[in-house]
This record gives structure tokens, sequence and C-alpha cells, in this order.
């Protein structure tokens, strides 16, 4: 009766293992700390999971933190210096699909460990690269993306096994505000190092420290296997269906389905859909902001004679500083009145995830083009609207994760995760940092050269994220129209 029982409730209780069971069905062995100490166990992993966040966004802002010094040690264009993160980019977005697959199929903590040995160790070879060796430079970058993409993947989905939609929202936001912080230290830690040493290289081999100090903590503290946290598993647990009553249920997957069979339930999916595109905006403008904002605004500054023109071996890097401070700042402040947003209007209205994450991209995009107008003329005006874009558009971060995590359903969250990555990267940020620079070097070969133009060809090229920003807030408004549905679906 039991075995009928919980055959009719399997549906309910389609999830995934931290790890892979084992071929032959055998479980491996609970770490101790989980049966003693289930929230001790959660609060560690969670810890472990942030401070890979923190350091895989340091790592993604490096380069623009010493953009300057890069672009004068290979001698590049506008174009060929976007090309850095257009090409980071691009690598990871292509990985996340695989590591999607790898991650909903087979032992995550592996994965994760294994991404982080990788883009650590990229990341310090990258660090003696000489200025005759650019395109070795530019692959560098590149295989550090792959590395990126197994931890952004997959991290998320760890979370969800982990905590019950109550709650979730919260972990994530804790989760996500590491995406800013991180960022702004990537360009704090850069400008920083490369001032004090003299020397931009010694920037990439601070975060290889780090990362190897992340695996250490991943081997130690994360365990094995995690089991899924859910009002299903918990009456399981209470009947002894599977087990004694201290006794939790494992999670095995009870439905193989190929990844095109994914995809296609996916694409059905009109929030899943119609969110992603919403956060593909969302990428192209921070994309663009990350790469391209402290060479703006140091341009902008020597236009107006505030700074000199660079003609020394180390450039000026207080605008890296300070837009680092304000991508932390800003950053924290967001995520968490995102989520407390979310938290108080979603018990009057089933709707306010997506009308949040509207409501804050078309704010961001009227900051964002002030700014912009701005810059000539008032460097510290141009200071506070960016700060109110970057708050405005980290509002959306954990929001946006936590609309997909309730529209799909959980065996498919990894490969949900990894499509909404590569189509918010091939769209967004993989093609904005090179289209802003290709763009300001065409403005640039059509007037005569000078201070000015180059000042004015990056601010024309950048009022595109303006405009991206808006439809971005269109998306998200369309998802409002479908949430309700598609929600009540995954929960069948």
């Amino acid at each position: 009766e039991h075995e009928e029982t919980g055959l009719l409730l399997q549906p309910l209780l389609e999830g995934q293992d931290y790890g892979a069971a084992a071929a032959d069905g055998t479980q491996c062995p609970s770490v101790s700390v989980s049966r003693n100490n289930p929230a001790k166990r959660d609060c560690l992993v969670v810890a472990v999971l942030c401070f890979g966040n923190l350091i895989n966004f340091i790592d993604w802002f490096i380069v623009p933190g010493i953009l300057l010094d890069i672009q004068k040690y290979f001698r590049l264009s506008d174009g060929r210096t976007g090309l850095l993160q257009t090409v980071f980019t691009l690598c990871y977005m292509l990985a996340a699909p695989i590591f999607g697959y790898l991650g909903d199929r087979y032992n995550r903590k592996i994965i994760l460990g294994a991404g982080i040995f990788f883009w650590s160790g990229v990341t310090l070879g990258s660090s003696f690269i000489t200025e005759s060796h650019y395109r070795v430079f530019v692959l560098s970058r590149g295989l550090v993306g792959i590395g990126s993409a197994s931890f952004s993947t997959i991290a998320p989905t760890i979370i969800a096994d982990l905590f019950e939609e109550g709650k979730r929202t919260t972990v994530l936001s804790i989760f996500y505000i590491f995406i800013p912080v991180g960022s702004g230290c990537g360009y704090m830690l850069a400008a920083g190092v490369a001032k004090s040493t003299g020397d931009w290289h010694w920037a990439f081999r601070v975060t290889p420290c780090m990362g190897g100090l992340a695996l250490l903590l991943l081997i130690l503290l994360v365990p094995h296997r995690i089991q899924r946290k859910t009002a299903a598993h918990r009456a399981l647990s209470i009947s002894g269906m599977r087990g004694g009553a201290d006794e939790k249920p494992e999670i095995h997957r009870t439905a193989k389905t190929t990844w095109c069979q994914d995809v296609g339930s996916l694409v059905k999916n009109c929030s899943f859909v119609c969110s992603s595109l919403g956060l593909t905006a969302m990428a192209f403008v921070t994309g663009a902001l990350g790469m391209w904002m402290p060479l703006f605004l140091y341009r902008a500054q020597v236009v107006q004679g505030i700074v000199p023109p660079c003609l020394q071996d180390s450039c000026n890097s207080s605008n890296s500083l300070i837009f680092g401070g304000i991508t932390i700042g800003t950053g924290i402040l967001g995520i968490i009145a995102g989520a407390e947003a979310a938290r108080r209007l979603r018990k009057m209205n089933n709707k306010a995830d997506p009308l949040i994450c509207a409501t804050s991209m078309f704010i961001s995009s009227l900051c964002l083009y002030i700014a912009l107008m701005v810059a000539q003329t008032n460097i510290l005006s141009t200071f506070i609207f960016i700060a109110f874009g970057e708050l405005f558009l980290s509002v959306n971060w954990a929001v946006v994760t936590d609309i997909l995590l309730y529209v799909v359903t959980p065996r498919r969250q990894s490969t949900a995760i990894a499509l909404q990555i590569l189509v918010s990267h091939l769209l967004g940020d993989a093609g904005s940092p090179y289209l802003i620079g290709a763009v300001s070097n065409a403005l640039q070969a059509r007037n005569t050269p000078s201070l000015q133009w180059s000042f004015w060809s990056m601010q024309y090229s950048f009022v595109i994220c303006a405009f991206v920003g808006v439809f971005g807030g269109g998306f998200f408004l369309l998802t409002s129209f479908y949430v309700e549905e598609d929600r009540r679906e995954a929960q069948r």
C-alpha cells in the first residue's frame, strides 16, 4: 500500500539530487552535520556559494577596472577593447547550457569545484601574457568565462533545493547581493593593485588565491548530497513512507527527459520567455555600463579639464574606484529593496514580481539617459544619476531568478537557468561592450580626431542602452499577463 501511494506522490516529488544517485541505486552516506543541525549545514552551504559568487564577479570586472591600462598596453581601439568582454561573455553563455545539462544529471559539487579550479588557474596564467600576445589574452578571458558558467548555472539551483519558496527569495537576495559586491570589488581591487604595484598584471594574481580558498571550503563544508525541502517531502517523512520519522527522504529523478524535450517545454512557458527577454535587456545595459562607464567618466573629465589626458604608463584609476564603490552600495541596497518590495507586494498582487521589474527598468533607463546628457557639464550629477540607474537595475536580480524558480518545474531548473543565461548573454552583454565600442569607433572615424569627439562618440553610443532598457521594461510587463497561470502549471 505504501509503495502504491509513493508512486502516486512521485510527480510531486520530482527534484534533483545535489549529486546524482549511483548507478546501482545506492545512496551516499549523509554528512553528520546534516542530521544533527540541518539549519547550520544550510547556512554553511549558502556561505560557501556566496563566497564563490563574490570571486566569480570579481574576475568578471577586473578587466574593466584597469581598462585604460590594458588599452594602452596592447594599443587597442575602442572596438578591439570591447572584444575582450564580448569573448568572455560568448564563451560563458555557450558553456552555460552544457553545465545546465550536467547539473540536472550529475554531481553538482564536483562540477562547481572543477569550475572554480579552472577559472582561477586561467586567471593566474593570464597575468603573465606579454604585449605581443593580445590574442592569447583574449583567449584566456574566454576560458575564464567557461569556468564562471559552471558556477552561475548550478549554484542557484542548490539554493532552490535548500529552501522553500517563502525563504528562497531572501536567500537568493543574499546570494545575488554578491553580484554587485563582486563587480564593485573587481573594479576597486584591479585599480588599487595596479596603482600600488605600478603594474596592472598583478591585478590578475589576487583572485586565484581566493579561488583556492573557495575550493577548499567547498570540499570541507558542502555535503555530497542535498535533499529538496518542500511540503510534500515533509509530509512524506512524517508518514514514514520512506524510512523512519527522523529520516529525511532522498529525492531521485523519476522521469528521464532529453535536453531537447526540456527546452521544448520551456519555450512554451510564456512567463519564462518574456522574463528572460527582460533579463536580456538588463544584461545588455549592465554589460555596456560595466565595461565602458569608467572610461566614459574619464573622457568626460578630460573634456571638462578636471584631469589631464593619460600619458603615463599607469593611468588615473579614481573613476574605477568610485564606480566600484557605487556598484557595491547601490547593488546591496537595490537587491534588498527589491526582495522586500516583492515580499510585501505579493500579499496584495500575485503579479507583483514582474511589475516591480518593469517599473525599475523604466526608471533606470530614464536615470541613465539623464546621466549621459549632463556628463559634459556636471560630473557630480553624472555620478548621482548613474548611481540611481544602477540602484533600480539591481532591484531586479533576485526577483527575476525567483520568477524562474516558481514558473519552472524543479527538475528543469538547471536547464532553465542555463537557457536563460544563453539567451540573455547572446542578445545582451555578449554584444553590447563590442557594439558600444564599434559605434564609438565609427563616429570617431567620421570626424576629426579630438578629445571632444572621443567623448561625444562614447556618449552617443551609450544612448542605445537607455532605449534597450525601455524594451526590457516592456517585456516584464508582458510577463505579468502570464505569470499566474504558469505558476499554477509548474505547481501541478
